[in-house]
């Protein structure tokens, strides 16, 4: 099987999509994975000249703690780069940055005819000069409408990384109507079947038994309706709202009030000790082109640990909603919950053995290995 230099985000945070394919893709082949080189220039703020310097440092951000161990033939490393250039000369440079500390890796761990998959469209540039023997685009957002994006300038680094990919892979079917036929195919996200399903001890920190629970996990992020929020948590005070995840703004817009509760981060491998034990799962997503085209990874995992789901509206649950109450509004929303109090929304059992991470992975390796 050939080897695989990979372009993510930065490994060891909650897993992406990528982070969950590669990893099993690891157990047969060598890979080499390189941390984000960035889909925007740093702005100035502190979290982004933090974010700048460590870049420049060649650092990642870290994240949460890796509680798995990787598989032996799996490499990760940073690289001193400029993220998002836009002009010819920046470009030009980066690439050459990245190509004279990528190339020193590759030569050392002795890659077999190594694929270039790339999660992100600023690896364009690099595309021909890595000693690859084919190109793999993975399209897991819509970067025209994605928050925190330089979109003008991923735009047209994702025209080019698609021109030169062999293979692309959506994981939606509303990303995969942007490419040719021809080399793109539908890939959708999986899910840690045994991790979800197998029963976990309740997590401390949750809210005392006896109170009804709605919990989300995932990025605090411009993705969700804050404004939706803050209402339903006024309007149902005997509800407790947990939250659970990075804040990737700079400040907390989660509502302060007594009843809403932000536990921080927490590693993968924790997450059913919370789904399991809440009373409904929530996906509260705003109406905009970057989850137009999602396919959330929590959903399936919500699925898959036996939780009721609340969700404002989205393309990708079209193929779940028997087993989840999508709302439109607040009221919607408040109703919703009383339902889930009043036991006439349920969990409802979901055959997802063909969604789980296993599955997708032997799907992918027969696509890699057709190149």
């Amino acid at each position: 099987m050939r080897d695989l230099i990979v372009f993510g985000e930065d490994f060891g945070g909650l897993p992406s999509s990528t982070q969950h394919l590669i990893t099993r893709l690891a157990k047969q082949r060598k890979v080499l994975w390189v941390n984000s080189i960035g889909l925007r220039q740093p702005k100035w703020n502190r979290q982004d000249i933090k974010r700048a310097v460590l870049k420049l440092l060649g650092r990642g951000k870290g994240g949460y703690r890796i509680d798995c161990e990787l598989p032996t033939n799996m490499t990760i490393v940073n690289i001193k780069t400029i993220p998002a250039p836009q002009s010819g000369i920046a470009r030009k440079l980066a690439r050459i940055m990245m190509c004279q500390q990528l190339l020193p890796v590759i030569q050392r761990l002795e890659l077999h005819q190594p694929i270039l998959w790339s999660s992100l469209p600023t690896t364009a540039d690099l595309c021909g000069h890595l000693g690859e023997s084919s190109v793999v685009y993975y399209c897991g957002d819509d970067f025209s409408s994605l928050a925190g994006v330089d979109h003008q300038t991923v735009q047209q680094h994702e025209i080019k990384l698609a021109a030169k990919a062999d293979l692309i892979l959506a994981a939606s079917a509303k990303l995969l109507t942007k490419f040719p036929q021809s080399k793109a195919h539908y890939l959708p996200h999986g899910v840690d079947i045994a991790l979800f399903s197998r029963p976990a001890k309740r997590a401390q920190d949750l809210p005392h038994q006896g109170h009804k629970i709605a919990g989300f996990y995932g990025s605090i992020s411009n993705w969700l309706d804050y404004s939706l929020l803050d209402t339903v948590c006024r309007e149902n005070p005997d509800w407790q709202f947990v939250f659970i995840g990075p804040i990737e703004l700079s400040h907390n817009p989660l509502p302060s009030l007594a009843n809403v509760h932000y536990l921080g981060p927490k590693p993968h491998s924790q997450l059913p000790r919370y789904s399991q034990h809440w009373d409904v799962s929530l996906l509260p997503f705003i109406n905009n082109g970057q989850i137009a085209s999602c396919s959330p990874l929590k959903l399936l995992e919500y699925l898959s640990a036996g939780s009721r789901v609340i969700s404002t509206s989205f393309p990708a649950l079209t193929p779940y909603q028997q087993c989840i109450s999508v709302v439109d509004n607040a009221a919607q929303f408040s109703q919703a919950l009383k339902q889930v109090e009043q036991h006439t929304i349920n969990p409802t059992s979901v055959n997802i053995s063909d969604h789980s991470w296993d599955y997708r992975s032997a799907q992918l390796t027969t696509l890699l290995e057709s190149l």
